[in-house]
């Protein structure tokens, strides 16, 4: 091979490596460029609240022993609120705490107006709910 294949065939190499340094450093600041744009959805998606018709009703909205939102609510003597028509129904065969199995002081049920209305609140933020 004379010098100036060699000079020629150097050059071509050298072209070649510094062409895959550009790309390397192309490909680079790409993913810099997207990297914020995706933390910047995810982290809003995850921010985000669940939409109105899909949050769940808070805890104390839902009755221990059917497991469903309380439309008249009461509290036994063991503290706990169920829904009227279950806790009556639990009480015509057991005088025992649904929540906590011990037995109860009295089976006298008392309405919660407060709780009553903060579900009545919560069903008209939440329609279909």
């Amino acid at each position: 091979m004379n010098t100036i294949d060699e000079d020629e065939a150097a050059l071509a190499v050298a072209e070649e490596v510094e062409l895959a340094a550009a790309l390397e450093e192309s490909a680079r600041l790409e993913e810099e460029r997207r990297a914020p744009d995706e933390k910047v959805s995810s982290s809003l998606a995850a921010e985000r609240p669940p939409s109105v018709e899909e949050e769940e009703p808070p805890d104390d909205f839902i009755c221990p022993i059917t497991t469903e939102l309380m439309i008249d609510p009461v509290m036994a003597a063991d503290g706990h609120a169920y829904e009227r028509t279950a806790m009556e129904r639990w009480l015509a065969t057991k005088s025992t705490s649904p929540m906590t199995g011990e037995a109860l002081e009295h089976i006298c049920l008392f309405p919660s107006h407060i709780l009553r209305r903060m579900i009545r609140e919560w069903r008209e933020a939440h329609p279909g709910r």
